[in-house]
């Protein structure tokens, strides 16, 4: 239930059109759906601007489209269940067949409306995605998607790691443009140090879990980005591409 519906309704009861226990059991149900295995959040879009995202790993297919179908009643923006598999997307598009199926970003969505407050789709709103390796583009594809759907322009620049520090020169022009940038890299995570140096935006650097034996799973890329000595570089968790998209278009709709 968005703001405007919540003023519909308030305005209804006052005019007399409904009773207080009918406005009240409406309210109630806007704040969040009891569905059993899970209380859907309908509130968040209008604290947030975004409704709830389903986190769709360790679900069953049904209970992810229960819950994408919740939202659906109850919410104008876009839908996104992440770390979704192509199975729950079958059974999730017999009840909802507008939905879409990303497969690099293994993601389920609904392209709905712009979120209000949404910024420019212009060259000095854009947000920058870079990636270290070809092997990090999962994670990429993951923020890239969730940015879209948050109303950003998004340009997304893969394989310029610092094994061909070259490679990332060639794109300085892109790193000085951008209003926002979210740096993927495994491995050692070196990536985002260097971003860090070269650029005036905020950089989201995201430690993904690439890399042989001594890179821990990510762990090593982790620690090696919270060490980083460039400032104006913050570190979200082991490919957690959907938490940098958030970031970044959260600061990206500041101006």
């Amino acid at each position: 239930m968005t703001k405007e519906d919540i003023l519909r309704l308030l305005e209804a009861y006052k005019e007399g059109g409904i009773t207080q226990e009918d406005a009240a059991s409406r309210l109630s149900k806007a704040a969040f759906e009891d569905l059993g295995f899970a209380h859907v959040d309908h509130s968040r879009e209008a604290r947030q601007g975004f409704p709830e995202v389903v986190y769709a790993a360790g679900k069953t297919k049904e209970q992810v489209r229960a819950i994408l179908l919740s939202l659906k009643d109850a919410s104008d923006g876009s839908l996104l269940a992440t770390r979704a598999s192509r199975e729950q997307y079958e059974f999730v598009r017999q009840e909802l067949p507008e939905a879409e199926y990303d497969a690099e970003a293994r993601a389920i969505f609904v392209r709905r409306a712009r979120p209000i407050g949404a910024p420019p789709e212009d060259d000095d709103h854009a947000i920058l995605i870079l990636t270290a390796g070809t092997s990090d583009i999962p994670v990429a594809a993951e923020a890239r998607l969730v940015a879209e759907l948050y109303g950003n322009r998004v340009q997304t620049i893969c394989d310029c790691g610092v094994a061909g520090i070259h490679r990332l020169a060639a794109h300085e022009d892109a790193i000085r443009r951008a209003r926002v940038i979210i740096c993927i890299a495994g491995m050692e995570g070196a990536l985002a140090s260097v971003v860090g140096g070269l650029a005036s935006a905020p950089v989201i650097a995201v430690p993904t879990s690439v890399g042989y034996g001594a890179a821990l799973h990510g762990v090593t890329a982790l620690l090696s980005m919270l060490a980083s000595c460039a400032a104006g570089v913050s570190v979200v968790n082991i490919d957690n591409g959907f938490g940098a998209g958030v970031l970044a278009s959260k600061i990206n709709r500041l101006h």
